[in-house]
């Protein structure tokens, strides 16, 4: 727009300035000419000149698809074909003889004798098993009646009784092992194949024999003791070597116990006879090699046994309740 000099120029009511004196007054100011009516709105000509453009551009962008429209369009002509492919069933393949079939598969004869056999060996397995664990059972069932039987060597009872209770049990159970070796006669060879099933029981009843045979005799019951108490020194079903250890070491934890009780009792020199045992079962046991396992973990229980069993006798030793050792019994320790 070139109204700047209309704009910039001076009003023309504006009062001139007073002329000096010996200077000429200067001429007025002669009004611009007036311009043509069409040079006079340039503004109004390109605001509408870009509405007409603007209607325009909005009246093509509504005749054509948008661009996220076309962009979908295009994607859907590549993907449609291959999943038409996919998803159409395949055509039925032309087979080289179109009347022939296979055969049914019959199964291997020599395949099914074996499994066969197999059936045959755990079915009958599982039948023994069955009543091994029946004999056992009753076998844990005797042995707990006679462990009560023996709890009563706590109290003030005559040993007598006690053990008299406790030897008509093992009559039970030495029949019971009868029982459990004919079963195992049907198995020949087979004996550390089911000796878990009853290995826990005579481990108890190990423990049980050995204390009912140290009340009686102060000693320790031999292997081959154990075994003609049970009824197992003849042929293949014997009394294990590792469940007789193990038995022993159930029946030191027996003596603590029974130490303090006798000393209640008023009988003081019963710490020394049970501390010399088990000072003894324990360097016995010492000698033996014995491997990180279930023996070694009980025969460790047995110091701890021994150390308390120490500390009655040391209690009863300071306060001059001990009897005074013979010269045969202290030549003897």
């Amino acid at each position: 727009m070139r109204l700047e000099g209309h704009l910039s120029s001076p009003r023309a009511d504006a009062s001139p300035a007073p002329p000096r004196h010996g200077t000429p007054p200067p001429p007025p100011p002669s009004k611009p000419s007036p311009k043509p009516h069409s040079a006079m709105r340039p503004a109004a000509a390109a605001a509408t000149a870009t509405a007409a453009a603007l209607r325009l551009r909005a009246a093509a962008a509504s005749l054509s698809p948008p661009a996220t429209a076309l962009h979908t369009h295009r994607r859907a002509a590549l993907l449609l074909p291959p999943l038409r492919r996919l998803c159409s069933p395949a055509p039925p393949r032309a087979s080289a003889t179109p009347d022939s079939q296979l055969p049914p598969r019959l199964p291997s004869p020599v395949m099914d004798a074996q499994f066969e056999s197999f059936r045959a060996q755990l079915d009958e397995s599982s039948t023994l098993r069955d009543r091994i664990r029946t004999v056992v059972s009753e076998i844990e069932s005797a042995s707990r009646v006679a462990t009560a039987a023996l709890l009563l060597v706590h109290q003030p009872v005559p040993l007598e009784d006690v053990l008299g209770k406790a030897k008509a049990q093992v009559e039970v159970i030495k029949g019971l092992y009868a029982q459990l070796a004919e079963v195992l006669k049907e198995c020949p060879g087979q004996y550390y194949r089911y000796h878990g099933d009853w290995r826990s029981e005579t481990q108890a009843v190990v423990s049980m024999l050995a204390f009912m045979h140290w009340l009686e005799t102060g000693g320790l019951l031999m292997h081959a003791e154990a075994q003609e108490k049970l009824g197992l020194s003849s042929g293949e079903f014997c009394l294990d070597v590792e469940d007789y250890l193990t038995g022993l070491c159930f029946m030191s934890n027996e003596f603590p116990r029974f130490v303090v009780n006798r000393v209640t009792a008023g009988d003081y020199d019963c710490p020394r006879k049970v501390l010399s045992f088990l000072t003894d079962l324990h360097a016995s046991f010492r000698m033996l090699n014995l491997r990180n396992d279930f023996l070694r973990k009980k025969f460790d229980g047995m110091k701890y046994d021994l150390r308390r069993v120490e500390e009655v006798y040391y209690d009863v030793k300071i306060r001059g309740l001990a009897p005074a050792e013979s010269k045969q019994e202290v030549a003897q320790s």
